[in-house]
């Protein structure tokens, strides 16, 4: 992080909730625009751009899920969720559209501040990432130019898919990311968006990066978990 206040936006039509929220997240020193609904958030980010938005998923009009989709699709800006409801469907299809975290109501503040701290300095570091051209098990990886290079120079063809996926793994090395989290990084998915998805894109990320699944030296697998990204790099 830099040393800028992080300019976060807050997309909330109840305006008790979104004043106390505003009031509490400024005090971390962050700059807070409030908006009550989808357009006026529309105008904001057309000028000022955000760095982290808090959307109600029960907006009325466009919702949380709408905005999400639309975000996302534009950029990688971190995105955290808020409903009132307690639908494990809603949490699901929120994280497939691109949300980063989903939080109930109410919601304890101070966990809140700190999945917001957590979210800004991960959006940091992949958008220092995307700069970046890191290099593990003889691949070379150019995050900013979406290619992959094999271990002789030659070019892997990648759908946009796996390159999403294995940008969340080179951007979270070493951490196990259930199938949900992964989904989360995937936009504008044309096949099915069930956890299966994830299955079949490790195996073809597999097949691409020469992994033997029965003994995988780039991406494994945490039974009963998720998989992990475990080459080291560089």
């Amino acid at each position: 992080m830099t040393g800028r206040a992080s300019h976060i936006v807050i997309i909330e039509d109840e305006p008790v909730t979104r004043g106390a929220l505003t009031a509490y997240l400024q005090s971390f020193g962050h700059r807070i625009t409030e908006c009550a609904s989808a357009e006026a958030a529309d105008r904001v980010l057309g000028s000022d751009p955000a760095d982290l938005l808090i959307v109600d998923i029960n907006l009325t009009g466009k919702d949380g899920l709408e905005i999400t989709r639309e975000q996302r699709a534009r950029s990688e800006i971190g995105i955290i969720l808020l409903s009132g409801r307690t639908d494990e469907v809603d949490r699901i299809v929120g994280l497939e559209l691109g949300a980063d975290d989903y939080v109930c109501k109410p919601f304890n503040r101070r966990e809140l501040a700190a999945r917001v701290k957590n979210l800004l300095r991960r959006t940091a570091a992949m958008r220092q990432m995307a700069r970046r051209t890191v290099e593990f098990a003889g691949f070379r990886f150019d995050i900013a130019g979406r290619q992959l290079y094999d271990t002789s120079g030659a070019l892997v063809s990648l759908t946009r898919a796996e390159f999403e996926l294995l940008r969340a793994f080179v951007g979270n090395p070493g951490v196990v990311m259930d199938r949900d989290r992964l989904l989360a990084n995937i936009t504008h998915r044309v096949d099915d968006s069930s956890q299966r998805t994830v299955d079949v894109l490790i195996r073809r990320l597999r097949r691409k990066l020469c992994d033997d699944p029965k003994a995988p030296r780039i991406l494994g697998t945490a039974h009963g978990e998720g998989y992990v990204f475990t080459a080291a790099l560089s």
